[in-house]
């Protein structure tokens, strides 16, 4: 039977056509475990992500970053498999059964963690496998990247030169890769940018802990006259947060977002934001986890464009007596 099925030779051909016409009637397909045994691929790519289901929800990014994989994988007839879990214990397990059970011929990994266990198991398993970060090589994976610290450092510049003496930066998660170079980018360049204050407190990108965290930084005194948001969920919290607290913007505090998104655009006043094409960055992610299942061999490491920051009615120079601050 498989032999009709599969079109090989040693069947009549009355005797395929019969097969065939039958499997047709019963909706047949072929099971991707036993094609996969067999040495066929399971026209399937992973994505698991270890993140709050809840942060993943509220977030666009996430939403661009499926929609373009999966634009481009369809096209191509394969599959993307999505899992969220808990944690990175959990994201491995899943990478260990998926493999064992054949279900992804490869593997798309988000959040580069600053000395990452994944990239180890990924390798052992000797499955074909994206790292959606850098820069550089991570082993012999495949990497597309942006230049967090490029684009943190625009944004810096920027509010110095409007004046802003106190910047204070609602990072995400510090063992992320991203997170770390953004923090370090902001740490590195405060003294020659003549900064009084510039301290990055981390989150868990939730609206809930964006505006804990504003709240808390402006109770200070003095508080800061910029705040960085590491995404738009948060970015949007806080100037909400700002409003509650009868602090004005941007006439009392700027706000920009690393992220852009349609909620930074339809606030009051639009936020400020690092812009970039994520839904393209997903689709180049997808050519490349897909030309790496081609070539198992050859890994690749492609610089993807700097988001470039957009500015809007959410910044401005600070007031007068912030802008004569000395160090």
């Amino acid at each position: 039977m498989s032999f009709a099925l599969n079109g090989r030779p040693g069947v009549s051909e009355a005797t395929r056509e019969r097969i065939l016409r039958i499997a047709k009637e019963m909706n047949w397909r072929p099971h991707s475990a036993a094609r996969a045994l067999g040495g066929a691929r399971a026209d399937a790519v992973g994505l698991v992500v270890a993140r709050p289901v809840e942060t993943i929800g509220v977030e666009p990014f996430f939403g661009q970053l499926l929609a373009g994989l999966q634009a481009e994988l369809s096209a191509k007839s394969i599959a993307l498999h999505l899992m969220v879990v808990e944690d990175t214990a959990a994201e491995i397990e899943v990478y260990r059964r998926w493999v064992s059970e054949h279900r992804v011929d490869a593997f798309v990994v988000v959040d580069l963690q600053v000395k990452d266990p994944r990239i180890a198991v990924l390798e052992e398993l000797q499955v074909p496998s994206l790292i959606l970060g850098g820069p550089g090589r991570h082993g012999g994976l495949t990497s597309v990247w942006a230049d967090d610290r490029k684009a943190m450092l625009s944004v810096v510049e920027y509010l110095a030169a409007l004046g802003h003496r106190r910047i204070a930066h609602l990072a995400g998660m510090p063992a992320f890769h991203h997170t770390a170079r953004r923090m370090r980018a902001l740490r590195d360049h405060a003294k020659r940018l003549e900064l009084i204050d510039a301290v990055s407190i981390p989150t868990d990108y939730s609206d809930a802990q964006g505006a804990a965290a504003t709240r808390t930084l402006l109770a200070r005194s003095p508080r800061p006259t910029a705040i960085i948001y590491d995404s738009d969920v948060m970015a949007v919290a806080g100037l909400a947060v700002a409003a509650e607290m009868g602090v004005s913007v941007p006439d009392e505090l700027s706000i920009v977002s690393f992220e852009d998104s349609v909620l930074t655009r339809i606030v009051h006043p639009p936020i400020t934001a690092l812009v970039r094409d994520t839904f393209a960055l997903a689709r180049q992610a997808a050519r490349s986890v897909l030309a790496a299942i081609e070539d198992p061999g050859s890994a690749r490491d492609l610089e993807t464009a700097t988001p470039i920051l957009t500015v809007r009615g959410s910044t401005s120079p600070p007031p007068g007596d912030a802008i004569h601050e000395t160090v």
